[in-house]
Formats: structure tokens, sequence, C-alpha cells
């Protein structure tokens, strides 16, 4: 397969006994455990899970106060959430290019887009390899700039050290089925500026003080700001906590596989014109993905037929945004993205997941050695 979730052996019997319990609703105990332990993880200053990563950056806009009129920028090669998750507070997403190599939006193009409108710059770490974070910073910091983490990636991905989503005011983080640890679904806001931490806590449970209430802090909770429902259930949490406590062993598993492609497919690419995912210096990945970026179209499509006929899937990945429907009729384009449209067109993504054995992943490669390209 693909992708799948890993069983790490302690979600039934979590989740049992979350159920056994009186708290099915969130912020209980599972709640506080997992959070706990994304907060250690990663070195945040407040966490918070929400139900999708979606929603967690639909928090993040929340909190900036964007507005009709705000523009934000973001990469156009990046999943749809990244943007409409700026279209849904009614300002514009306006999308700039990608480096060539890291396909990580480019801080030139960034800078270019800026106008006396944009309010803040939302990155995306591909891949879960760092975005050129001192570039952006600069970029940020001379307009006054909130920089927002789509870290979607990249559990586990630092970048001299520091844990990604931990640079930005905030970073989002996804618990999506797809990723390196899973509760199906579900995501979490990384808060690493304190002014927000507590109006983050009130706009996630309705725009009402209830946390507090749940803390013995108010002997009765009100509404008090705007808000949405983006709480999960302690279900949810207790799946999550278990897959938390295995993180370790899934990232051995995920990483066996990712040093399995980069070391045996070297020769293979040279030989065909193909380019190799890189990590550039300072930046320590998740063994999220692995991609390869394939000489033309041809050949994108070439070799995941060619996979699909010995039962491998491959696939693409993102498609542009600007010249999407909803990218065209929701955002703008202020110059053209000609390294998206590009390299969306050759990139292929290989089967990667904590499941798969040395043997598995022989065969994959046995499998892409044996295409020619051209």
């Amino acid at each position: 397969m693909f992708s799948q979730p890993f069983r790490a052996g302690n979600e039934q019997a979590y989740v049992e006994e979350a159920l056994s319990s009186a708290i099915w609703h969130g912020d209980g105990p599972f709640t506080e455990r997992a959070t706990r332990w994304l907060v250690e993880r990663t070195g945040a200053r407040d966490a918070l899970l929400t139900t999708s990563c979606t929603h967690a950056l639909e928090l993040a806009g929340m909190l900036l106060e964007l507005a009709p009129g705000d523009e934000v920028i973001c990469p156009s090669f990046t999943f749809s959430s990244t943007a409409t998750a700026i279209a849904i507070r009614g300002a514009v997403p306006v999308f700039v290019d990608v480096d060539p190599t890291t396909m990580n939006i480019d801080p030139v193009s960034a800078a270019a887009a800026i106008t006396d409108r944009t309010k803040a710059i939302y990155i995306v770490h591909y891949g879960g390899v760092a975005c050129d974070l001192p570039a952006l910073q600069a970029v940020a910091d001379q307009h006054g700039l909130a920089i927002v983490e789509d870290n979607a990636h990249s559990l586990g991905a630092y970048f001299n050290g520091q844990h990604l989503g931990t640079f930005g005011t905030f970073g989002t983080q996804s618990w999506h089925d797809t990723k390196n640890v899973t509760s199906g679904e579900g995501g979490a806001i990384l808060i690493n500026d304190e002014r927000f931490a507590e109006r983050a806590e009130i706009l996630r449970e309705k725009g009402t003080n209830r946390s507090r209430f749940l803390r013995g802090q108010v002997d009765k909770y009100t509404w008090v700001d705007q808000g949405s429902s983006y709480l999960p259930s302690d279900l949810l949490a207790a799946l999550l906590l278990a897959q938390f406590e295995r993180f370790d062993d899934i990232q051995t598993r995920r990483h066996a596989v990712w040093n399995g492609y980069d070391k045996q497919l070297g020769a293979w690419a040279s030989d065909n014109g193909v380019e190799l995912m890189t990590v550039p210096e300072g930046c320590e990945h998740p063994a999220h993905l692995y991609f390869l970026m394939m000489p033309t179209h041809e050949d994108q499509t070439g070799l995941i037929s060619h996979l699909k006929e010995q039962d491998i899937v491959a696939t693409f990945h993102y498609q542009p945004l600007d010249s999407s429907p909803a990218g065209r009729k929701l955002g703008r384009t202020p110059n053209p993205c000609p390294v998206t449209a590009d390299r969306s067109m050759r990139l292929v993504r290989l089967p990667l997941h904590a499941g798969m054995t040395d043997a598995d992943t022989d065969r994959v490669i046995g499998a892409i050695t044996e295409y020619r390209a051209g």
C-alpha cells in the first residue's frame, strides 16, 4: 500500500478506558496527556488539539483577525487547506512560487508579492523539510508580518535543532491517517506567542470560557468571543496518545524506508535524469514522504503506470492552487508560478509507511530501477 496507519498497540485499550469513563468530550485526561506530550516533544509554548489541521489553520486566521481586504501570502504548491483557511475569513490567498529543490515557498517570490494589504505569510514545510526560515523571517520582520507554519508533514522535523512549527506565531499539525502518527482525523495548533494563548482556548470552545470553568477557575461559563467548535473528543485523544507513545519506533521504521530509497536509487536516478529528494544542511526531516523529480511529465505518468502494473502504488502530489478553479476565484497570483506548474507535473511520491518491511522497500526499488526515462 502507498500509505497506511500504523497500529501502535495501545489504541484499543486507551479508547476502552476513555469509553468506560464519564468523560467523552474534549479536554479530558487523554487530551491533557496527549497535549503535554506534544508540547514536550516540540518545545512549543502552548498547544491545543483540534479536530483537523484545517481547523487549526482556521483558528490561526481567527487569532490574527484576518478579514475582507486582507491578503495572506502562501505557496501555490500546497494542499487546499492552507488557502481555504485564509479565504474562509474573507481574506485573499496570494499565491507565490516555490523553490525547485525543496518545493517550499520561495522567499524572493514571497517578498515580491507583499502589498500594504498583506497581513501574514503562511508557509508549508513540504515533506517535513524546513523552508528557508532565516530568509522568510527577515521578510516578515521587515514588513511586520506574522508567519504561520503549516506543519502538517513535520512532527519530528527540526531546523538547526529547533522543532518546526515553533518558529512562527503559530504552527499547525495534522493527525490525518496519512501522517506519521494519526487519530484518523485530527490536528493541533502550536501557540508560540503567549499573547494568543487564552483567546485561542476561547475561540476553540465556541467562543466561550468553558475551559476555565472545567478547570474550576470560574463558577459558570458564558459566551465571550467569536469562535467555533474545534475541540476533538477525548476518545480521539486516547487514540492519538497511543500513537505518540510509539513515535520513536514509528520514526525508526519510516527512516529505514526513506534511507533505503535514498541510498539505493542514486545510480538509477543519475542514469535517467531523475532528481532525488534533497534535504538541505541544518534540516532534520521526519521521513514523512519521499519523492522523485522525473525529467518530464510523460516520465511522471510513465513511472506511475509502470509501478501500477506491478501492484505498487505511487502517485503525484499537489496540483497548483493558483490555476485551480477556487484559486482563480478566491485568490490572487501577482506573478506566474512556473516552478510549481512544471514540477507538480513531474513529481512522483513513493510508498512510505511504518508497516513496510525491508522486502517491501526492495521490491519498490527493484521495480523503479526497471524503468527507463525518456
